[in-house]
């Protein structure tokens, strides 16, 4: 299995050659990048995407997938923008929300990456059939721009009623579209139900992963083995998935734990070589 790494790590400093480095000495054999424009202005092409393309280019390392952004402004929302949001019922906010994306796709002119992983709506979104067809209004399009450029939209598995692993497959199967898939997130299944219920569902799909623990209390990102998931069981299931997805950490930032050794632990008991 793959090891990989989310740039979420880093999420709260601007993305620079160092922190891909370190990602790398802690055995990363890729990297999916976080779109967020604090951490790397992907709208910024004559420097900070030139920047890290020329890492990309010279390490040899490639890119994964890159996370859609969930803001368009640099503070993450702090300042009252709202949130990226393809399920959107107002259809200039959906609009700005697809452009948005956009700008994060045409990563792939500099950097070719594989995936896009794409939340559908926001933390806690409640279901209604008008913002079911809103997601595949925009999914459809974001589908058509990423396509030419070599990129696979995946749709992530998070806790709101749009992205059970039920509707999730159910969006798959209305849009009849053989090339979007699921990035599987372990934490957010374990929170939602189970990690072994939301897989069946959605392992047919599954192209990639987002993979970190929580104690079923809060989506909190904790390194593997922090948290309550039966880790044996998980990356029993994981084998099991025909698309070979790559085992990718997503993990929050804990200043008391060095994450380049903690990396390396993490990779040497759930990927043994």
């Amino acid at each position: 299995m793959l090891r990989a790494v989310s740039s979420y790590l880093y999420v709260k400093e601007r993305l620079h050659p160092g922190l891909l480095d370190k990602l790398v000495t802690g055995g990363a054999q890729a990297i999916e990048i976080f779109g967020a424009r604090q951490h790397l202005d992907y709208a910024n092409r004559k420097q900070h995407v030139r920047e890290i393309a020329d890492w990309f280019r010279t390490s040899g390392v490639p890119l994964h997938s890159v996370h859609a952004p969930l803001y368009a402004d640099y503070e993450w929302g702090r300042t009252g923008a709202p949130p990226v949001n393809i399920a959107s019922l107002d259809r200039a906010a959906r609009i700005e929300a697809m452009d948005e994306i956009k700008r994060a796709i045409e990563l792939a002119e500099h950097i070719p990456f594989r995936f896009l992983v794409q939340h559908v709506g926001v933390a806690n979104e409640s279901f209604n059939e008008r913002k079911f067809e809103a997601a595949m209004t925009s999914i459809e399009h974001l589908r058509a721009f990423a396509k030419p450029l070599g990129v696979r939209l995946l749709m992530e598995n998070i806790p709101n009623e749009l992205s059970t692993p039920e509707r999730l497959v159910e969006l798959i199967h209305t849009l009849h579209f053989d090339d979007v898939g699921v990035c599987f997130d372990t934490g957010h299944a374990h929170l939602m139900s189970s990690v072994s219920a939301a897989f069946e569902s959605v392992k047919q799909y599954i192209h990639s992963t987002h993979v970190h623990d929580n104690a079923k209390d809060r989506d909190s990102h904790l390194w593997p083995g922090s948290g309550t998931i039966d880790w044996k069981q998980t990356l029993e299931l994981l084998g099991e998935a025909p698309h070979k997805p790559p085992l990718l950490l997503e993990i929050e930032e804990n200043e008391k734990i060095n994450p380049v050794e903690k990396m390396g632990e993490i990779f040497g008991s759930l990927v043994p070589v």
